[in-house]
């Protein structure tokens, strides 16, 4: 009867922590899989202008950016001060801007699947100081490729105290 005593407490067993590695590599395993790096290095310095009536992105695996800026210190000796274009990693011939735009369209749809095709979205990050004439050609050149969802990159203007 000692057995069945009330009057007795009992230890509760230990948890056993021999399977928190295992969840643990589970988890750094999951992250590591899921986790998606830029896809490239910005050579160019861009300041986006400021806007009111923003829009957020919804698939950004659907997004292809141009970015469009004064290259940075690393490059301004090669390239010089003015303002140039970026697809991927590297700089856009201006005198053959049509075809190298048309190219870079097209290896992003590559890797889109067929259905989605549709709904590319070009995003135009250019910088706050650089003219409308660059940023005309860029347009133009996409229109001519075929890719008429265009998007403008900004960030959200803050309201100035008084």
């Amino acid at each position: 009867m000692s057995k069945f005593s009330k009057g007795k407490g009992k230890d509760n067993p230990e948890i056993s922590t021999a399977s928190l590695p295992d969840i643990i590599f589970m988890l750094l395993f999951f992250f590591m899989v899921t986790t998606v790096m830029r896809q490239g290095e910005l050579k160019v310095d861009v300041k986006v202008p400021e806007a009111t009536e923003l829009t957020k992105l919804q698939q950004k695996s659907l997004v292809n950016y141009i970015y469009i800026g004064k290259p940075t210190k690393a490059y301004q000796e090669l390239y010089g001060t003015s303002p140039r274009i970026q697809l991927n990693d590297k700089f856009a011939n201006m005198e053959a801007l049509d075809a190298e735009i048309k190219l870079f369209l097209e290896a992003h749809k590559t890797k889109v699947a067929e259905n989605q095709r549709n709904r590319i979205t070009s995003s135009i990050r250019g910088d706050s100081n650089v003219t409308m004439g660059i940023m005309q050609d860029v347009k133009t050149a996409l229109r001519k490729a075929g890719q008429l969802r265009v998007n403008y990159s900004s960030r959200k203007r803050v309201a100035a105290l008084n």
